[in-house]
């Protein structure tokens, strides 16, 4: 019984999944469900998760919700199957990789997540000469008070990220000066954990200066993005329409 995989390619949360499936060689069932439709959703999908939670993962008698756990549980129990080194062979790779994958879960997944956000509100001509942002190099005239404020937010949370995620990625700057990945001289689920929320950072050009004015991270970037299962990912993601076949 092939392993399922409940959600949207889109989502953040079941793009990490994915890519780790494709990497590992697991044979999966996408049921793509659309987080926006409430009542709409599937009833069995709304069995497995009430909520309506972006991402359910079914493997046998294992149901998780957790895209990270998910990953743990992909790495472990096909470990001698695709890829081999994604949770690395000992306790110490395996210690470093988990150190890297609670950065990312609890440092560079929320502000990276925010910075989306707030671009999607933000004109795409902003400036970006990395100093405070404010609405005074924008046209104000005749704009709405509701829709003025909620512009003055997004850039307020667009600063607070792009701090956030600077001071972290120099951290990664010089972490990847001494290594060619995050936990080491191999890809693992420390490396493919960023993959969709950097990926979102790198297509738009008010955010991937962030890793482009970086030269280590910028490496990293490239070297990790253009593995052929995040590639696949990416097909996935496309409109059914443009969608190559799966």
């Amino acid at each position: 019984m092939p392993v399922k995989v409940f959600g949207s390619p889109t989502s953040a949360e079941v793009a990490r999944v994915l890519a780790c499936l494709f990497e590992k060689d697991v044979e999966f069932q996408l049921i793509r469900v659309d987080s926006f439709r409430g009542p709409k959703r599937q009833p069995n999908y709304l069995k497995l998760q009430p909520r309506g939670e972006a991402l359910t993962f079914e493997d046998g008698e294992v149901t998780l919700v957790e895209s990270r756990k998910i990953l743990r549980h992909i790495a472990d129990k096909y470990k001698n199957q695709g890829y081999k080194d994604l949770f690395g062979p000992g306790a110490l790779e395996r210690a470093s990789i988990e150190q890297w994958l609670q950065t990312e879960a609890q440092s560079f997944d929320v502000p990276s997540a925010d910075m989306v956000y707030s671009l999607a509100y933000l004109p795409s001509d902003m400036p970006l000469d990395g100093k405070k942002a404010n609405t005074g190099g924008f046209p104000s005239a005749g704009m709405h008070p509701a829709h003025r404020q909620k512009t003055e937010e997004m850039l307020q949370l667009f600063e607070k990220s792009r701090k956030e995620l600077g001071k972290l990625l120099d951290i990664y700057e010089q972490r990847l000066d001494q290594e060619e990945y995050l936990a080491g001289n191999k890809f693992t689920l420390a490396d493919l954990s960023h993959l969709p929320n950097a990926d979102r950072l790198a297509a738009d050009p008010r955010s991937a200066r962030l890793i482009e004015s970086r030269k280590n991270v910028s490496r990293w970037w490239y070297t990790i993005s253009g593995r052929d299962p995040w590639k696949r990912v990416k097909e996935l993601q496309r409109p059914p329409s443009a969608e190559a076949p799966f």
